[in-house]
C-alpha cells in the first residue's frame, strides 16, 4: 500500500518542446497555422457535407464525424502547447492535467475506429455494390459511428481513471509537452505495473481490432480490384479509398513508430516530434487529402461557391 504521508501534487510542469530559442516565433507561427488550417479546414468538410446533397452518403456521413474528431483532438492539445511557447513555467493544475489525458485518449480511440467504419464502408461499397444500400443503412452507420465514441468512452476511463487514483507525490514535472500516460506514470510514487499492464491491453485492443478491420478490409478490397478487367474501372475503384488509405497510413505508421518501437531506442526527444507530428500535423492533414484527392469533395466545392456567386448575381446592387 502506498505511504500516505505525502505532499499532493496539484500541479504538473511540462519541459515542453525542445528549440532553438531564435526559432521561438517561427515555431509557434508553424503550428499556429497548423492549428488554425485544421479548425477551418475540418469545419468545411462538416459545413459542405452538411449543405450539399450530393455528400450525403454513408462515407461523407463518417468522414465528417472523423472531421469532428480531429478537430478536438487537436485542440485538446494544441492550444496549451501554443500558450507555453511564451511562458517560462509551463504549468498545468492536477485537475486540468487529467482532463487534458482523457479527452486525448478519448479521442485517439475514436479516430481508431472511426477509420475502421470508413474502411468497412469501402470493403462494402467495392466488394458488394449491389447490397450497397441494404447493408449501409442509415440505421447501421449511426451504430458505426456511435460505436467508436463508445469505445472510446471505455478506453480513456479505464486507464485514465486508475492512473489518476494513484498518489503523485513530487516530482511533478512531465518530460513532454501535453499530458501523456508514459510519462505521468514515471510520477507516481507507487507499483504501477498494474497501470503499465491495463494501458498495454486497453492501447492493445484499440490498435489490434481497429488495425486488423481495415487490414481485412483492404485485402478483400484488393484481391477485388485485382479482379476487375479494365484497367480504367481499377482505377475507379481505387481512387474511392485512396484518401483514406492515405490518412489510415499516416496515422498508423506514426502510431506504430511512437508506441511500437523497442525501449532500447525510444527516445523522449523524439517521441515528442512524433506526437506533434499526431496532434498537430495529421489532423490538419485529412481535409487537405480528403478535398484535394477526392473528386466528388471537389465538385461540391465548386457547386457550392457557384451557388453563391449566382445568389450575389440575383441580388440587387
Amino acid at each position: 500500500m502506498a505511504n500516505e504521508n505525502y505532499t499532493r501534487v496539484t500541479e504538473f510542469i511540462f519541459t515542453g518542446l525542445n528549440y532553438n530559442p531564435q526559432l521561438q516565433i517561427v515555431l509557434f507561427l508553424l503550428f499556429l497555422s497548423f492549428y488554425i488550417i485544421n479548425l477551418t479546414g475540418n469545419l468545411s468538410i462538416i459545413v459542405l457535407i452538411q449543405i450539399d446533397s450530393h455528400l450525403h452518403t454513408p462515407m461523407y456521413f463518417f468522414l465528417s464525424h472523423l472531421s469532428f474528431v480531429d478537430m478536438c483532438f487537436s485542440s485538446v492539445v494544441s492550444p496549451k502547447m501554443l500558450t507555453d511557447f511564451f511562458v517560462r513555467r509551463k504549468a498545468i493544475s492536477f485537475l486540468g492535467c487529467a482532463l487534458q489525458q482523457w479527452f486525448f485518449g478519448f479521442f485517439v480511440a475514436a479516430e481508431c475506429f472511426l477509420l475502421a467504419s470508413m474502411a468497412y464502408d469501402r470493403y462494402v461499397a467495392i466488394c458488394n455494390p449491389l447490397l450497397y444500400s441494404v447493408v449501409m443503412s442509415q440505421r447501421f452507420c449511426i451504430h458505426l459511428v456511435v460505436g467508436p465514441y463508445v469505445i472510446g468512452f471505455i478506453n480513456t476511463m479505464t486507464h485514465t481513471t486508475m492512473a489518476f487514483r494513484l498518489p503523485f507525490c513530487g516530482p511533478n514535472v512531465i518530460n513532454h509537452f501535453f499530458c501523456d500516460m508514459s510519462p505521468l506514470l514515471s510520477l507516481v510514487c507507487a507499483d504501477t505495473k498494474l497501470n503499465k499492464l491495463v494501458v498495454f491491453i486497453v492501447a492493445g485492443v484499440v490498435g489490434v481490432f481497429s488495425g486488423l478491420t481495415i487490414l481485412v478490409s483492404y485485402i478483400y478490397i484488393l484481391i477485388t480490384i485485382l479482379r476487375i478487367c479494365s484497367a480504367d474501372g481499377r482505377r475507379k475503384a481505387f481512387s474511392t479509398c485512396s484518401s483514406h488509405l492515405t490518412s489510415v497510413s499516416i496515422l498508423y505508421g506514426t502510431l506504430f513508430f511512437i508506441y511500437v518501437q523497442p525501449s532500447a531506442s525510444f527516445s523522449l526527444d523524439l517521441n515528442k516530434v512524433m506526437s506533434v507530428f499526431y496532434t498537430a500535423v495529421i489532423p490538419m492533414l485529412n481535409p487537405l487529402i480528403y478535398s484535394l484527392r477526392n473528386k466528388e469533395v471537389k465538385d461540391a466545392i465548386h457547386r457550392t461557391v457557384a451557388k453563391r456567386k449566382f445568389c450575389r448575381a440575383l441580388i440587387p446592387i
